[in-house]
């Protein structure tokens, strides 16, 4: 075992690594690339912020809706093929949602959208972790680092395009096509054979994998526990990523009249400080162990962001997305990975349900978001950030502590 943990990476698994972060780039370039368009589109088809939320909600609704399929289409066609065909289709739901002239229409293209990214979701990440048994280490924190630059990418591209005056069609044409080619050239260095290949974590411990039939009930309530509490961490993560997304250029431009470019910055701030933190995670989880790395992680969300709300200004506001991007850096791999490796579970059966449960995040804010908004203000709409960061501190505790 030692030999296998501390050997060099054949060639094509280094190929197949860099494959897969090619494949996370695209997933997070390409939707970020409509995210500062948000405002103009919302002002284009002339919706208030409770519409607008219900609207932007079914980007998650159609992956909540198709998430579960994953696993099926993984298992029959490749994790790999599933990615890359995700990316193209999610390019073209991008692309329509950009041009449309219809609230009806927004959404059913954003449907579209998050259906296929849900599947792209769920096949890099299982490809990732192929690789990442290859390697013998935690490699899973720098794929979704690499997907941080991808966003960062993506969010830079619109903003650019915006203070240059390009129209949304032709930007977000050439954005779809240049990630669409990208992956389809990472398809290629993809690790070939079946998703079925033996795991180590399924040939060792088997202890683990044959509880006794008095030890059994509790081990699976137990199991229960944690995966509940994984998805939720999981799904606070994924709150703070929907309010910089959804509402970080909203809140900028609207409320503290920043101008359109500079109210960009709000989200590539945010994914700029998730980049730095799941770049140095992996140190981090080694030293202080995943359990006080998500609990600082947590705290320096809601104190960051709930400052920015309490006393808001432009430079504030941006500074307070960067904390929250940076707190809840490696909340979603970790729980991805734990759950990956929960006993009395079939492989790959926890990272399913936790990605598709982690959805509900992204479904539910939006539109309680915006009827908050609308009922109060925006700012306070915004607190769903900090209330997020203190769910983990109470939910933390379902993640490793540091080994001894």
């Amino acid at each position: 075992m030692t030999v296998d943990v501390l050997r060099r990476p054949a060639l094509a698994d280094r190929r197949a690594r860099l494959a897969v972060a090619v494949l996370f780039f695209t997933n997070g370039a390409l939707f970020a690339n409509l995210l500062p368009r948000y405002p103009q589109i919302k002002a284009d088809l002339g919706i208030g912020n409770a519409a607008y939320g219900l609207a932007v909600a079914a980007f998650p609704a159609g992956a909540i809706t198709a998430g579960l399929a994953a696993g099926i289409l993984v298992r029959r066609f490749g994790s790999a093929r599933v990615a890359v065909g995700g990316t193209l289709l999610t390019g073209v739901g991008i692309l329509a949602a950009g041009l449309v002239d219809s609230v009806v229409v927004f959404a059913g293209a954003l449907f579209l959208a998050g259906a296929m990214d849900a599947f792209t979701d769920v096949a890099q990440n299982a490809h990732g972790l192929r690789v990442q048994r290859r390697y013998g280490r935690s490699i899973i924190n720098s794929f979704h680092a690499v997907w941080s630059i991808g966003a960062v990418t993506g969010g830079s591209m619109a903003a650019a395009a915006i203070a240059l005056g390009v129209a949304r069609g032709p930007h977000l044409l050439f954005s779809a096509v240049v990630f669409s080619v990208a992956a389809c050239v990472a398809l290629r260095y993809c690790l070939p054979g079946p998703e079925t290949e033996a795991e180590p974590a399924a040939e060792t411990g088997a202890e683990d994998s044959a509880p006794s039939p008095i030890r059994a009930p509790a081990a699976g309530l137990r199991t229960g526990w944690v995966l509940a509490a994984l998805v939720l961490i999981a799904t606070a993560g994924t709150l703070v990523e929907d309010a910089g997304m959804s509402w970080a250029t909203l809140y900028l431009s609207d409320s503290l009249h920043a101008a359109a470019a500079l109210a960009a910055s709000g989200y590539v701030a945010l994914v700029g400080a998730q980049f730095v933190g799941r770049i140095v995670g992996d140190r981090l989880v080694d030293r202080f162990g995943q359990r006080a790395v998500a609990r600082s992680g947590a705290l320096i969300a809601a104190v960051g962001m709930g400052l920015a709300l309490a006393a808001p200004t432009v430079p504030g506001t941006v500074l307070g997305f960067a904390a929250a991007g940076f707190g809840v850096a490696t909340l979603v791999p970790a729980a991805m990975h734990e759950a990956d490796e929960l006993p009395g579970l079939k492989p790959g059966s926890g990272l399913t349900l936790v990605s598709w449960l982690m959805r509900l995040g992204f479904l539910l804010s939006p539109p309680v978001v915006g009827l908050v908004a609308d009922a109060t203000s925006l700012r306070v709409g915004l607190l769903v950030v900090p209330l997020a960061g203190l769910l983990v501190l109470l939910c933390a505790g379902a993640l490793r502590p540091r080994r001894s």
